[in-house]
């Protein structure tokens, strides 16, 4: 299967049996994203968050009272 970054533009291709494949045939919200983007952000990621200006909003959990 041929695929597309989303972000650079590069032209890949993946195996038709892999899961990643399967979301993106089944489910076109999912997008693909190549080895070198998906590195880059994780990097600059953990760069930000380093700097301690970086706040990662998550879903607060509440308890139930059952």
């Amino acid at each position: 299967m041929r695929v597309k970054c989303v972000l650079c533009d590069k032209v890949e291709t993946i195996h038709d049996e892999t899961l990643q494949a399967k979301r993106l045939r089944n489910r076109p919200i999912h997008t693909y994203m190549c080895k070198e983007c998906e590195n880059r952000i994780e990097n600059r990621t953990i760069e930000r968050t380093n700097t301690g200006n970086f706040k990662l909003y998550r879903h607060k959990k509440t308890e139930d009272s059952w």
